[in-house]
């Protein structure tokens, strides 16, 4: 075998190991095999099924695995599908990027989750204001003595004041703005999920765009949330912009097709496909 066709997870590097999606998935969803329920396999089923020794050597379509079974024991076809009637599953560039997109997706829809939350509660809040500010002056008054006049340094009953000096309209215009920004998260989810080529340049504007203000707050106050949000979304812009290819970087979108079919498809199958060995040969 070539060091091109060299089946995922057979050989690695010392320092740097590839990263095998496709042991990942089939790790998780099970393998792929065809043929299982044939009678008889012929010669040119050698790519993804072969008999040695009494046993049938099936090939994941996915990982390029091999696993030794008995034959089946009541075969409802005689032989195995051919390349016609096989739709191969995704691998390699086109593998990877679906599941990056998706974990992006996830991530999309966990935001969605939070500002939509928080838009419901700045309705609320802004709907209720004055019955919420007699609650929290009780409260005040019933734990410190004194109406939330105090001015509190620091919690809860802080961030309630805090609210409390913005009058209806600010608090729904935030409300406002947090609900519409929940749907341009929404949209990415949605658009990342399917794999459109539009929600990754959305993703890429939208979330470029916040990356100096999350750096702007660290500089006020450091925590490990703010960092991991930072980093996270640092990644994701860098993963867009240069294994997307997107503005035409690298190639751009013809690059980007281009990889991802060499991967794919039945050439790409071909080429990953060991020789068959003949008896007695050195």
């Amino acid at each position: 075998m070539t060091a091109q066709a060299v089946p995922p997870g057979v050989a690695t590097r010392r320092y740097l190991p590839k990263f095998h999606y496709e042991l990942i998935v089939c790790g998780l969803r099970g393998h792929v095999f065809v043929g299982m329920d044939a009678a008889e396999v012929r010669p040119v089923d050698a790519e993804f099924l072969r008999e040695a020794a009494g046993m049938r050597w099936y090939r994941c379509l996915r990982c390029d695995s091999w696993l030794p079974l008995e034959p089946p024991d009541k075969p409802v076809r005689r032989y195995p599908p051919s390349e016609q009637e096989i739709e191969l599953p995704l691998r390699g560039k086109a593998l990877r990027d679906k599941i990056v997109l998706r974990l992006i997706a996830i991530d999309r829809i966990f935001h969605v989750l939070l500002l939509g939350t928080l838009a419901i509660l700045l309705f609320v809040f802004a709907s209720h204001r004055s019955s919420l500010k007699r609650l929290i002056d009780r409260i005040d008054e019933a734990f410190y003595g004194t109406p939330m006049t105090a001015h509190h340094s620091h919690g809860v009953l802080h961030d309630f004041e805090r609210l409390l000096t913005l009058n209806v309209t600010t608090l729904r215009l935030i409300g406002i703005a947090a609900a519409v920004y929940a749907v341009l998260e929404g949209a990415e989810a949605v658009g990342l999920w399917f794999q459109y080529r539009w929600a990754e340049y959305l993703t890429f504007v939208a979330t470029t765009a916040f990356v100096p203000l999350e750096v702007y707050e660290l500089t006020k106050t450091v925590s490990a949330l703010k960092v991991l949000a930072l980093v996270v979304n640092i990644a994701i812009v860098l993963y867009l912009l240069l294994a997307k290819r997107l503005f035409g970087l690298r190639g751009g979108a013809a690059a980007e097709e281009a990889a991802r079919n060499r991967d794919s498809g039945w050439d790409a199958f071909h080429r990953a496909t060991p020789a068959v060995s003949t008896p007695g040969a050195d």
